[in-house]
C-alpha cells in the first residue's frame, strides 16, 4: 500500500475521532457549537477518506483498522481511559481482518 494511502487514512482517522468527540462533548454539556463543528469534521473526514481511489469495500475494511487504532489510543491518552484487555484483543482481530482486506487476493 502506498505510503501516502497510510496518510491519507490517518489524517481521516484523526477528523472522524475528533468530530466524534466534539459532538459528544457538545452533547455532554450542551454546547450546540461543539455539535455543529462536529458535523463538519465529519464531513471532512469523509472527503478526507475518500481520496484514496480503492473499491469502496477494500477502502472502509482497510480504514476500519486505522480507526479503531486512532480511537482505543485516542480514549486512553486523550480521554484518560482505562482500555480493558478484551478491547485490545478486540483491536487486533479488527487489524488483522483490514490485514486480510488488504493483502488478500480477488
Amino acid at each position: 500500500m502506498p505510503l501516502i494511502a497510510w496518510f491519507i487514512f490517518l489524517l481521516a482517522a484523526v477528523l472522524e475521532v475528533g468530530g466524534d468527540a466534539l459532538i459528544r462533548r457538545g452533547l455532554r454539556s450542551g454546547g450546540l457549537i461543539l455539535i455543529v463543528i462536529g458535523f463538519g469534521v465529519l464531513g471532512f473526514y469523509g472527503l478526507t477518506v475518500n481520496m484514496v481511489r480503492w473499491d469502496f469495500s477494500k477502502l472502509l475494511g482497510v480504514y476500519v483498522g486505522v480507526f479503531a487504532i486512532v480511537s482505543v489510543l485516542a480514549g486512553h491518552f486523550i480521554f484518560r481511559e482505562s482500555i480493558a484487555v478484551p478491547t485490545w484483543l478486540g483491536l487486533v482481530l479488527i487489524v488483522a481482518g483490514g490485514l486480510v482486506i488488504q493483502l488478500g487476493g480477488r
